[in-house]
């Protein structure tokens, strides 16, 4: 496996480990901290978190792999979790003003749905 897919893997673990546990633990503090609406559903909230711990855990089990068998799978999946994501918070940016509420989590999600395209690419490619 590349060095990028690795290192991506190693900071995709410690990003969603970082935000999965704040959800998890304590949504309407962290999510009203960030300046989100007065309207946060906890029950939601905790369930995406729950979801992005579990990302972070293949990250890290991808990051401790040795073969792209062993991972190929879990780059798929970010690819589209990433993808999908900026999709539907591109929607809601183009409707209305929400800022770096928005942008932010948008900025981060294209930064890695970037980064897993381009190592699904070079993977597949290496394989051929």
């Amino acid at each position: 496996m590349s060095k990028l897919l690795k290192g991506t893997f190693l900071v995709h673990a410690v990003v969603a480990t970082v935000v999965g546990a704040a959800l998890l633990a304590a949504p309407g503090r962290i999510l009203t901290w960030l300046g989100w609406g007065p309207c946060i559903d906890p029950i939601i909230s905790r369930l995406l978190g729950a979801a992005v711990l579990a990302l972070a855990w293949s990250s890290f089990r991808g990051w401790l792999a040795t073969e792209w068998s062993q991972v190929a799978i879990i780059v798929e999946v970010e690819v589209f979790y990433t993808v999908l994501g900026c999709v539907g918070l591109l929607r809601h940016g183009l409707k209305a003003n929400y800022g770096m509420l928005l942008w932010g989590p948008f900025g981060i999600l294209a930064a890695f749905a970037i980064l897993w395209i381009i190592s699904l690419l070079r993977e597949t490619r290496a394989r051929r």
